[in-house]
């Protein structure tokens, strides 16, 4: 009997519905014997949109223009209202969930986002006491207590660095198997082979393909400090990515620069722009460093006040990793890029020391959850020889 497992997902900066779509493209490719369905967890808590139809908005909205308009001092005060909203909210949502794991009836429920991990484990543990509950952090570490982790839940966790692995160990304990990838899930299409000529490329967009290109990436919504960087950099070849935010493309294709630059609105092939270029420039989220990392990219990122609590530590593995720089504030960047591009060849060292097919890697701990097989329990990353999907490659997939 075909099985099926539930992706929870919410739009809400828009890392967790990709790496949802991420694992749901794997999945299908790889051949597994499994229905997949992708869960807006908001969807569920909020049938009927009362939320938007009071507030105008949908719950992520709001989130989501705080992002795009550098609004992000105090979000570490309101996380914890959030919290506690969410735990006063509990037993009508949790009934709902009830009712939605009952009515669908899923083989296994995997969650991709935090801060509801309580709520989503116990209604369903309520609704349908055998099937398993897979935690997989998108972020490169949690950010205790309650936003990712969860004691004394009945758990898989899936963790794609050693410092998420440790916490997860110290928080959940033996009620929680816990399994180490490789790193965070990004695109599959980031380990195609490219068949693109960049030099070529490079030259049909008016870049000097001589000179180093860097690209500017805030997330799907862009950032206001893409203008100052912008300023900045009037020197320096760059791709400017703004996402959904068509006020920040249009004010940055009218801002006059000396050299070659291009504004990019909301695009499905971040890779391709990513493959044009010599190093990254954003915030520390932690599918945009991965995507970077895995194009050879290092990085240039903030931590300051501003920098999100839950990627503060990303800050930290950069360093650690000696992937990239991170600055007090953008008002340094044209230094930055002197020093990076001066350095690139150590920095791609750094980089190629590191591989993530954590993507590739998820689909055989499902297989082993889902078989009731232990062995899984701090599996060590597949090596590159043994993802399912090379082969599904090597065919001409």
């Amino acid at each position: 009997m075909m099985k099926t497992i539930d992706l929870v997902y919410f739009n809400a900066g828009g890392g967790h519905r990709s790496a949802a779509r991420a694992l749901e493209t794997v999945i299908l490719e790889q051949g597994r014997p499994w229905r997949v369905r992708l869960v807006n967890l908001f969807e569920v808590l909020d049938p009927n949109n009362v939320f938007r139809k009071t507030a105008g908005f949908n719950p992520e909205d709001f989130y989501n223009k705080r992002l795009a308009r550098g609004w992000t001092l105090g979000l570490q005060q309101e996380l914890k209202l959030l919290q506690a909203a969410i735990r006063l909210g509990e037993s009508a949502w949790g009934k709902r969930l009830q009712v939605h794991w009952m009515k669908t009836a899923p083989d296994m429920v995997v969650s991709l986002v935090p801060n509801f991990n309580r709520l989503i484990c116990k209604s369903l543990l309520q609704a349908r006491p055998h099937a398993p509950y897979v935690v997989i952090l998108t972020d490169l570490a949690d950010y205790p207590p309650h936003f990712w982790l969860e004691p004394h839940q009945v758990q898989h966790v899936v963790c794609g660095t050693p410092r998420s692995a440790a916490q997860a160990r110290a928080v959940c304990g033996a009620t929680s198997t816990i399994h180490a990838t490789s790193g965070m899930i990004i695109s599959p299409h980031f380990y195609r082979p490219s068949p693109i000529d960049r030099s070529v490329e490079l030259g049909a967009l008016g870049f000097d393909p001589q000179k180093p290109t860097g690209i500017v990436l805030f997330g799907a919504h862009g950032s206001k400090a893409m203008l100052r960087i912008a300023r900045l950099l009037d020197d320096t070849q760059l791709i400017l990515v703004c996402g959904h935010n068509a006020a920040l493309a249009a004010q940055l294709r009218a801002m006059p620069a000396p050299c070659s630059r291009l504004v990019v609105g909301f695009t499905s092939d971040i890779r391709y722009y990513m493959s044009l270029c010599d190093f990254f420039i954003g915030k520390p989220g932690p599918g945009s460093l991965s995507e970077a990392i895995q194009q050879k990219l290092p990085v240039i990122v903030v931590r300051n006040r501003w920098t999100m609590p839950q990627e503060r530590y990303n800050t930290d593995w950069v360093l650690e990793n000696g992937v990239g720089l991170v600055l007090k504030s953008f008002k340094y960047v044209r230094i930055a890029v002197a020093q990076m591009t001066g350095r690139l060849d150590t920095f791609r060292r750094s980089i190629h020391a590191l591989r993530n097919t954590a993507v590739f890697e998820i689909p055989e701990l499902f297989e082993k959850i889902l078989s009731g097989d232990s062995v899984a329990r701090e599996r060590l990353p597949m090596t590159p020889e043994l993802v399912p999907y090379k082969r599904v490659l090597s065919s001409g997939a």
